[in-house]
């Protein structure tokens, strides 16, 4: 189930499923330590003797943000119960705080007291073993802990002249033992027991009473604190008395309006819901942005209900792309954390490994460390070239000589070294290593070309601190990959390049023919020119065979690609479409284009990826060739990143071409 309204501030993450309800709360890191374990935290309403749980099929719900914020805007309705409520979720910018106002209109000619319930399926540090919760009468506060984590439940109802802060109701005791399923069950009568501590597997249920008059309105407040420790999560409860709830989420919904518009983009003529879009996926990456580096993949934990693991994690490839696109967007803040977290993780040897968990260690992989009867390193080469590649446009961007100090040796001297040595003696090319989509292994046409783009950046930074001759040493390599490249990856019979080769045991190469869109990679990273007539035939090629013919288009990854694969029919549909895919195709339109009217079928492409997008704004790492419903995870990092990417591409050409 896709994750349509996260909420953040990179250390806290809250994320909300199509139905409202609050799936994930990830802390201390954004991804890591889920304490929900994806179990559902429901929001139920009672009014006169009706009760109905917001995942009920009968509510009529829009889920979205306040515009340009991090707050969310939420408007359910449901036709039995006279009512209508106007939700704002926020985490707050500073504190580890998640707030929840409830705007209750009635919609009847009679005042009526609604109860609001909140129920809570903790699962702190993502298991059931070992938690407690208990109601404390001083606070009117029910807290759930484990260890050094502690979460703090509250509410209020009133305003600024008189907050009147705590629960109405409570309720704390056992789920998944003996057949007991929650608290919230108790909920469904509009009163709880008032059961005050439970230890072992856990939940608890709250309640808020308001008395909303006939055709009236009336807001309540509800909020969790994290921390540490008890006093840590009283301290911040402490301030929201003192403040008042609705001063962190106004402090919120300008902070994060403020930060969407650091850089005062000149859209020029774009169209303005692509300007929102573009705004909406800068805000959705940050909340997928760990504040210690990690940018992560992506944070639906539904994820591990297939394959017992998510996408919670940081690739090196995906983190190098993201910050490409928030360099072009001005957030050098951001980018520096990420390249100071590759610089730690690095190996001796200078390859990046497959994939890190935000506090830096190594994560879990399916690549091993023997093939064929030796042993050999783990890698994606793309993901260590790539972070070189983005340095670079970081550097270029922003001109931090004092921080691209401290990473020349460490970073760019130790991996760009192992790229050269990487590499077949006799022909150039670099060595087999996993392909970008971690489904194959070879000498791959997208990682020749991020390779050939990191080691293009190495030689940058080794002239710009005088090392002429470690820059000619980069420059060769890369030059003889080049050469590599057009002897055994170009195949004239087909006219176009291929996606792999390997090599056979008699010497021979062996071909993948197999159309796919990451040939994008040859020309992207800078190895062959957007208009040379072999991308120009590739490209063309991809094109005409993964565009999806069927009424939601978009392109696949590759033919007959198997994940998630909803459609045997491969003539129309060779794969789901994808969001990257697609916007891919619109930055060769972009680079390729050599009149104004040429950007037309990019801007299409930008529409295709709005119109695609859950109301939210949200992306997907896929969508369903016929029904549009997201596939896999939702949101993806790198979705986001395409488009804000492709929109700064499109608005530099745009400006390019317009002085012709």
């Amino acid at each position: 189930m896709p994750r349509d309204i996260p909420v953040g501030n990179g250390s806290l993450l809250v994320n909300f499923d199509e139905t409202y309800q609050l799936r994930d709360i990830y802390w201390p890191h954004v991804g890591q330590e889920n304490h929900t374990a994806g179990h559902p935290f429901r929001f139920g309403v009672w009014v006169e003797g009706q009760f109905r749980w917001v995942d009920d099929a009968r509510w009529e719900r829009i889920l979205d943000y306040a515009e340009d914020t991090l707050v969310t805007e939420v408007t359910l309705q449901h036709p039995d119960l006279g009512l209508r409520l106007v939700c704002h979720d926020a985490v707050d910018f500073h504190e580890d705080l998640y707030l929840r106002q409830v705007i209750v209109h009635n919609e009847v000619d009679r005042e009526r007291e609604v109860r609001l319930f909140f129920a809570h399926d903790f699962h702190v540090g993502g298991r059931e073993v070992g938690d407690s919760a208990y109601y404390e009468p001083e606070r009117r506060a029910v807290f759930h802990y484990k260890g050094k984590r502690w979460f703090m439940i509250n509410a209020a109802t009133g305003g600024p002249d008189e907050w009147k802060i705590g629960v109405d109701q409570w309720a704390v005791g056992l789920k998944e033992v003996g057949g007991r399923e929650g608290t919230w069950r108790d909920a469904e009568d509009g009163s709880l027991s008032g059961n005050a501590v439970a230890q072992g597997s856990v939940d608890s249920t709250v309640a808020v009473h308001v008395s909303v008059p006939a055709r009236g309105e009336v807001a309540a407040w509800y909020w969790i604190a994290v921390g540490e420790e008890f006093d840590d999560v009283t301290r911040i409860n402490r301030a929201v008395r003192q403040k008042g709830p609705d001063t962190f989420l106004e402090r919120t919904r300008h902070y994060w309006a403020l930060w969407a518009s650091k850089e005062d983009e000149d859209f020029c003529d774009m169209p303005e819901h692509l300007c929102q879009v573009y705004r909406r996926s800068l805000l959705i990456l940050r909340t997928q942005i760990d504040n210690n580096g990690a940018i992560l993949a992506a944070n639906d934990y539904d994820m591990a209900r297939y394959a017992h693991d998510t996408y919670s994690y940081m690739w090196p490839r995906d983190g190098a792309l993201v910050a490409a696109a928030l360099i072009d967007a001005g957030y050098s803040e951001v980018t520096r954390r990420f390249f100071d977290f590759c610089h730690e993780v690095i190996t001796r040897e200078g390859y990046l490994l497959h994939k890190y968990n935000p506090d830096g260690s190594l994560a879990s992989s399916w690549h091993g460390w023997y093939h064929e009867g030796r042993k050999e390193p783990p890698v994606q080469e793309d993901e260590t070239a790539l972070v070189l590649w983005a340095l670079w446009r970081h550097f270029e961007r922003f001109r931090d000589v004092e921080f691209i100090k401290l990473q020349f040796r460490g970073l760019v001297v130790r991996a760009a070294n192992w790229l050269v040595s990487y590499r077949e003696p006799d022909n150039g090319l670099p060595l087999p290593s996993w392909d970008l989509w971690e489904e194959r292994r070879g000498v791959l046409a997208w990682t020749v070309g991020a390779t050939w783009g990191g080691l293009q950046a190495a030689a940058n930074f080794a002239d710009a601190f005088g090392e002429h001759e470690l820059a000619d040493t980069y420059r060769r390599a890369a030059h003889e990959i080049r050469d590599g490249v057009e002897e055994h990856l170009w195949a004239p019979d087909l006219g176009r390049f291929v996606r792999m080769i390997n090599k056979r045991d008699d010497g021979g190469w062996e071909r993948d023919t197999t159309i796919d869109a990451s040939l994008f990679g040859l020309w992207y990273f800078g190895m062959f020119a957007p208009d040379d007539p072999k991308t120009v035939a590739t490209m063309e090629a991809v094109r005409d065979r993964l565009w999806v013919k069927t009424d939601v288009g978009g392109m696949a990854r590759y033919e007959n690609d198997y994940y998630h694969q909803a459609s045997d029919d491969i003539e129309n549909v060779p794969g789901n479409p994808w969001f990257i895919c697609t916007l891919w195709m619109a930055q060769w339109y972009i680079a390729s284009a050599k009149t104004a009217a040429d950007l037309e079928s990019a801007l299409e492409i930008l529409n295709w990826a709005a119109d695609h997008a859950l109301p939210s704004g949200v992306m997907a790492e896929q969508v369903h060739p016929y029904t549009n419903a997201p596939l896999s995870v939702s949101p993806l990092t790198w979705s986001h990143a395409t488009l804000v990417t492709t929109v700064h591409e499109y608005l530099a050409r745009q400006a390019i071409l317009s002085q012709h």
